[in-house]
Parts: structure tokens; sequence; C-alpha cells
């Protein structure tokens, strides 16, 4: 028996861990985790043959972050997550929230630009399009908060509370276009807040925090309004297998609670984030000003000495 088109069975016995982690691909999401591990090790290896440095750490939080798409995608919690509202939302949650955060930290795109060739004079390569593209009008508009808040907020009312979400569920494509929308969506929300890579919109560590900030409420208002509907919200988990042995309202409640739960989580790994950056920011900053001491004999220190000198002047 199929379920939505997709060729997958609805005949799943009860889920428990053991089972949701059984290998069971997604060809799409398995080539593309597959093939980003690929480019990125590539990039890395191109690097160090040159003799230039790539931290450790870039590299751990990239690769962590491709496993955790294939963790959801790539396993039985795809197949569970077609007829359990409660997985499908574990799939949401780390593929919007928790994926990105730890891709960004890899700085795929800091990375792409070192390794990359440049294209001879006269000609464009790789390298020059992801430069043109970085600072185009497109990126400057789907990295500004007027668009990433409201897109974070859409994706989950405008998609889980509207006929959309069970026409997608409805096809291959469609599903697998939803998970690559959530992924994207996240990326562009988080990408201007923590992000490492470089962008056209970078605003102050404070503005980052609200723009964190401004978003995150919106998920756990959501898992509450889950948890508290008194019957099925979402058609597509409205009648769960028999084999599964669960009550759809109270998989929809569960749902509920993880999406609440969640939004705790990237919060707290964002600004951890936030603030090692800042203070690395500001040690850099510091050092900076310390060079540019030693190399003008500390003039800006000997004006505000000369200063503090006519001040005493003034007052004898």
């Amino acid at each position: 028996m199929d379920h939505s088109g997709h060729g997958m069975t609805t005949d799943l016995p009860p889920f428990t861990l053991g089972r949701g982690l059984e290998f069971s691909p997604d060809l799409f999401f398995l080539i593309g985790c597959l093939a980003a591990l690929g480019l990125y090790g590539w990039g890395v290896a191109r690097l160090r043959r040159r003799g230039d440095a790539w931290p450790v750490s870039r590299t751990v939080f990239f690769t962590v972050g491709v496993l955790t798409v294939a963790l959801v995608m790539c396993t039985k919690l795809n197949d569970y997550g077609m007829v359990m509202f409660s997985v499908h939302m574990v799939q949401h949650m780390v593929i919007s929230m928790l994926s990105p955060i730890l891709l960004l930290l890899g700085a795929p795109v800091t990375l792409a630009l070192r390794a990359l060739p440049v294209a001879g004079r006269g000609s464009t390569g790789p390298r020059e399009l992801l430069l043109k593209l970085l600072h185009s009008r497109y990126m400057k508009v789907i990295t500004h908060p007027g668009f990433t808040i409201p897109m974070f907020i859409a994706s989950l009312y405008a998609l889980y509370f509207t006929p959309l979400f069970d026409f997608l569920m409805g096809s291959k494509p469609g599903h697998i276009g939803m998970m690559v929308h959530f992924l994207m969506v996240g990326v562009v929300f988080f990408w201007p807040i923590m992000g490492v890579d470089p962008g056209p919109h970078r605003p102050g560590y404070v503005m980052r925090m609200l723009e964190l900030f401004a978003g995150m409420p919106f998920h756990a208002f959501f898992g509450i309004a889950l948890m508290m509907a008194s019957e099925p919200m979402v058609e597509a988990y409205a009648s769960p297998p028999a084999s599964l042995g669960i009550d759809a309202l109270s998989d929809q409640n569960a749902a509920g609670g993880i999406a609440w739960a969640f939004s705790e989580i990237p919060s707290v790994l964002v600004l951890i984030a936030l603030v090692y950056q800042w203070y690395h920011s500001e040690q850099r900053q510091a050092v900076r000003k310390d060079r540019a001491a030693d190399r003008d004999g500390d003039k800006e220190l000997e004006a505000y000495n000369a200063y503090l000198a006519s001040l005493r002047a003034r007052g004898n």
C-alpha cells in the first residue's frame, strides 16, 4: 500500500529509534551529501597542497552539518516522516535549524573563494561567477531581514496551515522540493546572523541578536498551536496507518512539542557562535590598533596626553 503516490509503504512497524535510523537513502539527498563532502574535501586538499592553512574546526562543522542532512533524509526517518507528523517535524527542525548553522560555521563560500583558481584576463570562471552572485542585487534581497524573517515564519504557518503542505506531500518531487526549501530558508536566515562567509548584509552584533530573536518565538508559537489543537490540522497525517499503532492527535501534539523545544536549541548555538565571533572581532581590532600605534609612534596617545596637558594649563 503506497502513501501519497511516493512508492513508500505505509505498513511500517511501530516507530523505534533503531528502526528510524536504519539506512534507507533518498537518492537526491544521498548524491547531494556525497557531492558536498567531496567538493569541500577537494577545496581543503587544494589549500593544503599549496601550503595554505584551513581550520580543522570548520571542516568538522561542515562535515557534521552534511551528516545531519543525511541523518534525516537517508534513513528510515524519512520513511516514517511520510506517515508520522512527529518524525516529519524532527526532519524539519534538523534540516532547517541545525544543519544550516553547522554548514555555515564550515565557511564553504570562503573555502570556495580561496580554492577556486582565478580566471585569466578577460574570462570568467567559477570563482568570478561566485563573486558576482555574492555582490548581486538578488543576494542583497534574500539575505536582508525584511526577506529572511518573513520567509522563516511563512515556512511554518503558510505551509502547514494551508493546502500547500498536502499538495507537496502528494509527490516525491514535491516532498524533495519542500525539504530543500527548509534547508535553504535556514541558510539565508542564519547566514547574515552568524555565518562566517562574506555576504552583502552584515549588520553589527547587536542587530544580529535582534534578528535572531525576531524569528525564534514564532517557532515556539507554532509548536504551541499544534499542541493545543483539539483535532488534526494537517490532512496528510490525519489518518496514520494502523500498523504504527498511533493516534493522529497525540502524534500531532508530539510534533508541536518538538517544534516548541527545538526553537531553543538553535538560539543557544547561534548565541554562542555570535559571542565567540564578537570576542575575536574585538581582539583583532585591538591587534590592529596596536600595530598602527607601533607604526606611527602612538601619535593618538601623544595627542590625547597633549590635550590633557592643555586642560591642566587652562585650570592653572
